[in-house]
């Protein structure tokens, strides 16, 4: 009972079915699962890591910049999707090939999130997201209903220069100050992936320290963003 409804689940129930599993209700808020003597091996291809194409979605909308994402699910990302073409980033998808085509916008706009479990706006993009609207000249505001406190990053995205209020799950986001590169330090995954951001789109160098969170959820990021012209790299020992 109360079983997350998230596609991953589904995923899992699939690979576990395909192994010669008995699994029903994957998806919905109640799971049943008829136990079996042994799973037998299978080959089976997982879904794409919808968090990490919304993360490179909002890096190329940062830096008011385009790019073609491949091998994507978007929809399982309408909530994302739905979400940044209300800030105004230019957006376009094609569900059957999974293609997501994505271009930056000199007049982005603020927005009001709120959290939650999926199909509602997932909270491992509420950092990026923010540093998104860090840039949106008003007012935003990201209200957080997941996890508890889940604000490690904006002590850190106002390092750069960014004016964020945080009131209770809340947080207000005073958008269209200029940022400004500066040290920061990752505190988790996703604040990783959000000073990343961040620190593309401000003026100067910023270098974000124990950046190590950030290879737990994004493969080669630094190598991947440097291919989309992106100007970072990895320092040794971070």
């Amino acid at each position: 009972e109360s079983a997350a409804c998230e596609p991953e689940i589904v995923d899992l129930a699939n690979f576990l079915k395909a192994m010669g599993a008995k699994i029903e209700g994957a998806g919905s808020p109640t799971i049943k699962i008829h136990g079996v003597e042994k799973l037998h091996g299978a080959e089976y291809e997982i879904i794409p890591d919808r968090i990490e194409a919304a993360t490179y979605i909002i890096a190329v909308a940062a830096t008011k910049g385009e790019a073609i994402i491949k091998g994507a699910r978007p929809d399982h990302m309408h909530a994302v999707l739905d979400k940044l073409l209300e800030a105004g980033v230019l957006i376009d998808w094609n569900n059957k090939n999974g293609t997501i085509y994505v271009r930056g916008t000199e007049n982005l706009k603020p927005i009001e999130v709120t959290t939650l479990p999926y199909p509602g706006f997932p909270t491992d993009v509420q950092a990026q997201l923010m540093a998104l609207m860090t840039l949106a000249p008003g007012i935003s505001v990201i209200t957080e209903r997941v996890f508890e406190s889940r604000f490690m990053h904006i002590s850190e995205l106002t390092r750069l220069g960014a004016e964020i209020q945080l009131e209770g799950p809340t947080a207000i986001v005073k958008g269209g100050r200029p940022l400004s590169g500066a040290p920061v330090m990752a505190s988790d995954l996703r604040a990783s992936a959000a000073l990343v951001i961040a620190g593309l789109a401000a003026s100067g160098t910023t270098i974000v320290h124990r950046i190590y969170h950030i290879d737990r959820g994004y493969e080669k990021i630094d190598y991947k963003l440097a291919q989309l012209g992106a100007r970072i790299q990895r320092i040794k020992g971070e």
